[in-house]
């Protein structure tokens, strides 16, 4: 996930990861869903979802 692309902090739009690889939006959830169980992607309540690289995403710092 730390690519240019996808850098740290980088926040995920499921819509613009939709329209990327022409997936269902639940497809996409689920995706997001397994990234914060392997600590790659951290979730802010109301904010969304963003990359993590640092292996605190379970505590939601980075």
């Amino acid at each position: 996930m730390n690519t240019p692309e996808y850098a740290p902090k980088y926040l995920l739009s499921e819509v613009r990861l939709v329209q990327k690889f022409g997936v269902a939006r639940d497809t996409i959830r689920k995706a997001i869903r397994q990234l914060r169980e392997k600590d790659l992607l951290y979730t802010v309540p109301n904010l969304g979802s963003f990359v993590d690289s640092s292996g605190n995403a379970k505590s939601g710092e980075s």
